[in-house]
């Protein structure tokens, strides 16, 4: 049985033999689900339009198979328990989105490209002699971007990197709570304050507080994997768009996040039970931001945090090198909706 969810090191220009078996195995292709039970892998780009716009297949993790382990399986809080954009459903998820994609629109995005990549060459600017990217810059910059467009003071940075590797070592609730505490910081004139006006007058500021964290930290764990590809191919090779081909072949995320049967449903011939648990292989069908209601709001600020990170590099350090052989980076394929990351990403800047 193919296993996408086992973690792997591979080169950089090693192919993953996963995606192509999924592919070959059909539209469906039922895996070993690492909390227990199968999991449903939607492969026919088709299929999965349609699964992702299908209101009997949900986002809430109370859907999830009654004897999953949250913590296993990497499920958010359920959408009663934290209502967010990638848990909510229906009509209080358009509602919801109604009030976030506003503030990330293509045309609120392309104004703020020039403030992006100046934010992206003072960082850079700030490194000397051989230095890993991977280690700090990929995991700065698109927090040091977000909390700018959202009037967070620039001293709060730290903060939030130190709150996403939190979530990265497995500390999720001191990570959410270090996040929302970054949030509360934010001033008047971004658009943190402007999500708050945009919400409805009675909701919690708890909860106003837990969808900016989530704007914050998904802004993060998503374009954090994908800089370094892009950075590597910028520096390392001329073969294609470094951006273009990153999202093509080291898409942030390889598979959408957990969807769950609401109801009994048939899929290409397959019967799915109720709280059946389903991925669509988003990488491998050119979906790199999903399709239908859930489609990533963030999808327009994390291409111009890629393209600036190119643009800067070829226009203001013209002697930026990689400190190694392009052939020899390495990636760590984390298993599951978690992509890979470059293991390391050594550079000479000037």
């Amino acid at each position: 049985m193919i296993d996408p969810f086992t973690s792997t090191v591979r080169g950089m220009t090693e192919p993953n033999p996963v995606f192509a078996a999924l592919r070959e195995g059909g539209p469906v292709v039922v895996a070993d689900a690492p909390a227990g039970g199968p999991v449903w892998i939607v492969t026919d780009e088709d299929l999965a339009k349609e699964v992702l716009s299908d209101p009997r297949i949900v986002k809430d993790p109370a859907m999830a198979p009654l004897d999953w382990d949250p913590f296993k399986a990497g499920l958010e809080p359920t959408a009663a328990q934290r209502p967010s954009l990638t848990t909510m459903d229906g009509p209080a998820h358009t509602a919801l989105r109604r009030a976030q994609a506003p503030l990330l629109t293509g045309k609120r995005i392309r104004e703020q490209q020039d403030r992006i990549e100046e934010l992206a060459r003072d960082l850079l600017s700030s490194y000397s002699g051989v230095v890993d990217l991977m280690a700090d810059f990929t995991t700065r910059y698109p927090l040091t971007v977000l909390l700018d467009m959202m009037a967070i003071p620039r001293e709060n940075v730290d903060r939030a990197v130190d709150g996403c590797r939190q979530m990265f070592a497995g500390d999720q609730f001191g990570a959410i709570q270090a996040l929302m505490d970054v949030a509360a910081t934010a001033r008047d004139g971004g658009i943190a304050a402007e999500l708050r006006d945009r919400m409805p007058p009675d909701t919690p500021e708890e909860e106003v507080r837990y969808h900016l964290f989530g704007l914050i930290f998904a802004s993060q764990v998503t374009t954090d994997t994908a800089l370094g590809f892009v950075i590597a191919r910028t520096l390392g090779t001329s073969d294609g768009d470094p951006v273009e081909e990153t999202l093509r072949q080291n898409p942030p995320a390889p598979f959408s996040l957990w969807r769950f049967t609401a109801e009994p449903i048939d899929l290409a011939g397959m019967h799915l039970p109720e709280r059946a648990p389903i991925l669509v292989d988003i990488g491998g069908l050119g979906l790199t931001f999903g399709a239908g209601p859930h489609f990533c709001v963030g999808a327009q600020l994390a291409q111009a945090e890629l393209r600036g990170v190119e643009t800067v590099l070829r226009r203001d350090f013209p002697s930026a090198r990689l400190a190694v052989p392009y052939e020899e980076l390495q990636q760590i394929v984390l298993g599951g909706i978690g992509g890979s990351r470059l293991k390391e990403l050594p550079v000479v800047l000037r």
